[in-house]
């Protein structure tokens, strides 16, 4: 049985380096890499538990196309239930080009396709029964879902005994806490980059931003903040964890295995410290392959990778 419905942003990624500048028009620039892998947050996450050991589904919408049939069979092939993934007849698969600088840097050119269709229409709650967490992952990139009708999910969620977590993406709309706010009183563990959580507090410093999620009704906030680590805020006390020293190739799905590392500490029941530490580890083993998730490892790997590598 499934222990984490990830619910979000599905998006097949097709991933360049080096890309330092953009060709001239009508102009080819030759890359040394090129490759299609899974993208978006929901699944990314979902793929990072599977290699973690924890159980995983994914409910999401993708189009009835090459890159919806790829990414399907994909997520089967990493052990994660794909039977919440909707085929949408009209809208095609989400995809995006990700340009990756020779230093690990990404840039990005977006189709928002089938995520912006997926509506709570899309969602049967039976999907969830007998999960333990919900995770909502690509907040603030799915119009028809988000604010109310994605608040409305993890209400309900919560009602079934699931704990709740939410994910966010940058949000080019310009709304932020506008579009997010009915959804954070039904969170229990909020796992924004500090990029995205200062556009939602208008705030600064990871302290006093954590503070002012807490105060929206957040039980736990997990701020990811890339090479400085990351900052945690419970009822019981906050900390922040030095990210672990590696050479990084590419950052792309980082946060997203940094996701995975906390929700599978969250479902070991391990204290906020150590499951902070460990999604920090799970997000630098990830940046040290191409693409989102061909650097997650296992349990015992990404432990033995605690213990071998320093802090920043």
């Amino acid at each position: 049985m499934v222990e984490v419905v990830c619910l979000g942003i599905l998006v097949a990624d097709v991933v360049a380096k080096p890309v330092e500048a953009m060709p001239d028009r009508g102009r080819l620039l030759l890359v040394d890499q090129m490759a299609l892998h899974t993208g978006g947050c929901a699944g990314n996450t979902a793929i990072g538990l599977s290699r973690l050991g924890i159980r995983a589904g994914v409910v999401g919408k993708v189009g009835r196309d090459g890159f919806g049939d790829f990414y399907v069979t994909r997520l089967r092939k990493e052990g994660v239930d794909a039977e919440g993934v909707v085929r949408d007849d009209a809208a095609a698969t989400s995809a995006t080009m990700v340009l990756v600088h020779a230093d690990g840097e990404r840039s990005f050119i977006h189709y928002l396709g089938a995520n912006a269709t997926l509506t709570d229409g899309d969602i049967r709650m039976e999907w969830l029964q007998g999960a333990k967490v919900l995770h909502v992952a690509g907040a603030l990139l799915m119009p028809e879902f988000d604010g109310e009708p994605m608040a409305g999910v993890l209400r309900q969620a919560r009602e079934m005994g699931l704990t709740t977590a939410l994910d966010t993406c940058w949000d080019s709309t310009g709304r932020w806490m506008e579009t997010l706010a009915p959804c954070l009183p039904h969170v229990d563990v909020f796992l924004p980059s500090i990029e995205e959580a200062r556009m939602l507090t208008g705030l600064d410093e990871p302290e006093a931003v954590a503070e002012a999620l807490v105060d929206r009704g957040v039980k736990t906030v997990a701020l990811k903040m890339g090479e400085r680590g990351c900052h945690l805020r419970t009822a019981d006390g906050q900390w922040t964890l030095p990210a672990y020293r590696v050479d990084v190739v590419d950052a792309t799905g980082a946060g997203d295995a940094y996701a995975a590392g906390f929700l599978a500490g969250l479902v070991k029941g391990w204290d906020p410290e150590q499951t902070g530490r460990f999604a920090n580890a799970a997000g630098a083993l990830c940046s040290l392959a191409i693409g989102t998730t061909a650097g997650i490892r296992g349990l015992d790997e990404t432990l033995a990778f605690m213990d071998q590598t320093p802090t920043r």
